[in-house]
């Protein structure tokens, strides 16, 4: 099951004026929206189920299944008369900040700033969860450290980039083995301060992604304590979701079906033929075939039947435990002074759009 744990108030004071950002409607770094004209790809006198002109997506290069879809040009391919504008973003919130303008019919956001994007009553609903965060997100020690699980780390010093998925992730494996933040000394490291921290012997420790992730195990003197992967086996989840605008969804229905058909066929590439995946995304991601492969294992990919199950997105009748995730991160960020009230569970489990993966031939 999906859970979030609470996290210490003075662990946080810093992400706090990271993540206020997101009270301006807007977890990771902060990047501005392209510009864009703001003019609907809808037509008010269409009829329901028509075809749209233009198909906005506002993506990240997660290295995930919509990165995949994308390099396959599945949506082209079907809908050769739709403009299908693949619309760069950098974060979450400034996904969030292009749903707010109307500059963009779907998106890839985080868990965290789903949540708040719905108690923020954005205009959109979850038709797809991408990934969990897997093994591309970890906990790296020295050898000198001593440090091979959760327990050891009182008395050590870590580094992590305060205000990321890295950070909510660390401070929750915390408090789920008991341990008081203030029992040891957690260092607010952007991702290049805290390589070179680690480099000079600074830390004992780190919790960031990749690349420099990568580059922290290059040095042989260091083991991996506890990636994201494993911690979402323990209920500590950090996941990338596709939302769609919801006066889109409800004029062009089907249309979304089949793209929420095209994200699926790329899961099933992936997961029956990863090599010939990982050749299809390199270009992509900039990326030798086998370096894609990695960054493609390092995620957790479902397909459509697996994210009807309970303990992800559920069905109509009866919702997954995403929407409870989703309503836990939102309760916290109210503990933490980002957000004023968050809403109660049926407002997140009315943010799940599950006709999309129902309709999806498996």
């Amino acid at each position: 099951m999906f859970q979030v744990k609470r996290l210490c108030r003075r662990q946080f004071n810093l992400m706090l004026g990271f993540m206020s950002m997101m009270l301006l409607i807007g977890f990771s770094a902060c990047g501005h929206p392209p510009v864009i004209d703001g003019n609907s790809t809808t037509n008010p006198s269409s009829e329901r189920d028509a075809i749209p002109t233009e198909f906005r997506i506002g993506y990240q290069l997660t290295g995930g299944p919509e990165t995949l879809a994308k390099g396959l040009k599945l949506m082209e391919k079907q809908f050769p008369d739709v403009s299908i504008r693949w619309l760069p973003f950098d974060s979450g919130p400034a996904v969030n900040e292009a749903f707010a303008a109307g500059n963009i019919d779907a998106g890839l956001v985080g868990s965290v700033p789903a949540a708040t994007g719905i108690a923020q009553e954005l205009p959109y609903q979850v038709y797809f969860l991408f990934n969990i965060i897997g093994d591309n997100q970890a906990l790296v020690a020295t050898e000198e450290s001593d440090i091979k699980s959760i327990a050891d780390l009182p008395g050590k010093t870590i580094g992590v980039p305060f205000g990321s998925t890295s950070h909510f992730s660390f401070l929750s494996a915390l408090e789920q083995e008991n341990i008081n933040p203030d029992d040891l000394q957690v260092l607010n490291l952007q991702p290049q301060d805290l390589l070179s921290a680690w480099q000079l012997g600074e830390i004992d420790g780190g919790f960031v992604w990749q690349p420099t992730l990568a580059r922290m195990l290059d040095k042989e003197s260091s083991n991996v304590v506890v990636t994201a992967r494993k911690l979402a086996e323990k209920g500590i989840i950090t996941a990338d979701l596709g939302v769609v605008n919801k006066e889109f969804a409800a004029q062009y229905p089907d249309f979304i079906n089949s793209y929420a058909e095209a994200i699926n066929t790329a899961v099933k590439l992936y997961q029956e033929d990863p090599i010939a995946a990982s050749e299809a995304m390199a270009p992509e991601v900039a990326l030798s075939p086998e370096e894609t492969l990695t960054l493609m294992n390092e995620l957790v990919w479902l397909n459509a039947e697996e994210q009807g199950s309970g303990k992800y997105m559920g069905t109509v009748d009866t919702p997954g435990a995403l929407s409870q995730v989703l309503k836990d991160s939102a309760d916290f960020l109210v503990d933490q002074g980002v957000l004023l009230s968050a809403p109660d569970v049926e407002a997140y489990q009315g943010a799940l759009y599950h006709q999309a993966i129902a309709n999806v031939r498996n």
